[in-house]
């Protein structure tokens, strides 16, 4: 699904009780048990691509009440949070919303959202690890993962082919000799891989793949990781990548790959699933070559392993001033569950469950995305994580490592420095 998570930083003019709504058997239970009306904000993905699972949602919930009326309203990514913010400011909250994972955190750290009931949930047991992690903080659950899409790699089966390779590779050794032979074909100004120095969640997918971490968390206190032998070892591979492969400019991040590889001035994109056949379409491929050239694999790590995937994806929370809490919960599970995930999956999305996604594994048409997403990982859910995004602390130490300013372990230690001074602030 192509759109950008929006992080959730500062969350700006929100003003909502930090005072908890019960343990993690969930507020719902027992507040607003007997609502007549419920507000559902959903963004324009679920109104323009799969409108039909929001209505069976709909039809779930007022079989089970009759006569309760419910509201739907959709919003664009870049618009959602600010009329999130201000609406929790009053006593006008929603009572279910839709969160990117990655802006989770924020609004659990304030309070926003009302603590729920796993057991309320169907699949919670096999919630994905990474989605599982984005709903989770301080030892309770503050929403349900709705659907996930990860990374795969993306590569040119013609301009392969040219060099004598005919099949995609199962181990990183196999990968880069491949790589190796196109790079000398096509020489110094292509990238064999074009990838994105600024781009954070492909680097710390080696760091995770060589058992590091971004930070570690230790007697409820978070320490930085970043320059933790592991760490450092998948950062210099990282870099590896950089300095044979991609030859692009080393100061960019992500958000405009899908174009460069449409321009045919790269052989492999490692990258969102959407990202290929979006290079391939017609508006983006330059070349007219791409359409019937692009494959997705499964990406092979250093350690021997399938490199672990950042999953990027939605979660659905109630706010914690909402008076229809127990209704939410209901309606969430009747979205969510596995009715609701099998239709979600028929439009492309993996599901939120281990389950589901080993059924996938079978299928050719869903097998790439649904293996490489079983390896996982997910960003510190510590209070402050937020505003090491928003200075770009990753990015930052990424892009010093790729244009050969400091040496990885200075800029590791640098990113550490900068981490520990604020991961631990609410």
């Amino acid at each position: 699904m192509k759109r950008k998570l929006i992080a959730a930083i500062g969350i700006a003019g929100m003003m909502v009780s930090i005072a908890a709504c019960g343990d993690d058997s969930g507020s719902g239970d027992s507040k607003g048990t007997d609502a007549k009306e419920l507000t559902v904000w959903l963004t324009v993905d679920a109104q323009n691509n799969w409108p039909d699972l929001v209505k069976a949602a709909d039809a779930a919930v007022q079989k089970a009440h009759p006569g309760v009326k419910i509201n739907h309203e959709y919003y664009g990514w870049p618009d959602k949070n600010a009329k999130l913010d201000a609406v929790l400011a009053t006593d006008k909250a929603p009572d279910v919303v839709e969160m990117g994972n990655t802006e989770m955190l924020g609004y659990m750290v304030k309070g926003a959202f009302a603590p729920l009931d796993t057991a309320k949930f169907d699949n919670s047991s096999a919630w994905l690890d990474g989605l599982k992690a984005s709903v989770t903080y301080d030892g309770k659950t503050y929403g349900v993962p709705y659907y996930a899409g990860g990374r795969v790699a993306n590569w040119r089966k013609d301009l392969f082919a040219s060099a004598g390779v005919k099949t995609t590779p199962k181990t990183y050794t196999e990968l880069t000799a491949a790589l190796d032979k196109v790079q000398k074909k096509e020489g110094d100004k292509f990238s064999a891989w074009y990838q994105p120095t600024r781009d954070w969640y492909a680097a710390m997918s080696f760091v995770y793949d060589a058992g590091g971490s971004i930070a570690k968390e230790d007697g409820g206190q978070w320490k930085a990781n970043l320059s933790s032998p592991e760490s450092i070892k998948g950062l210099n591979e990282f870099k590896n990548v950089l300095d044979k492969y991609m030859h692009g400019d080393k100061t960019k991040d992500e958000s405009d790959r899908y174009i460069v590889y449409g321009q045919g001035k790269s052989g492999m994109i490692f990258a969102p699933a959407w990202e290929g056949a979006t290079a391939a379409a017609k508006e983006n491929d330059k070349t007219g070559k791409l359409a019937n050239n692009v494959e997705n694999f499964v990406m092979p790590g250093p350690s021997g392993k399938n490199l672990p995937v950042f999953l990027g994806g939605s979660d659905l929370a109630v706010p914690v001033k909402s008076d229809a809490q127990a209704l939410a919960a209901e309606w969430i599970n009747a979205f969510t569950g596995p009715s609701g995930q099998k239709g979600l999956i028929a439009k492309g999305n993996l599901p939120n469950n281990k389950t589901d996604l080993a059924t996938l594994k079978s299928d050719p048409a869903t097998a790439v995305p649904a293996t490489a997403a079983e390896s996982n990982w997910f960003v510190p859910m510590a209070p402050g994580w937020g505003q090491v995004e928003k200075a770009q602390v990753l990015q930052t130490m990424l892009q010093s490592i790729g244009t050969g300013k400091k040496t990885v372990e200075a800029a590791a230690k640098d990113a550490d420095a900068a981490i520990d001074k604020v991961i631990n602030t609410k």
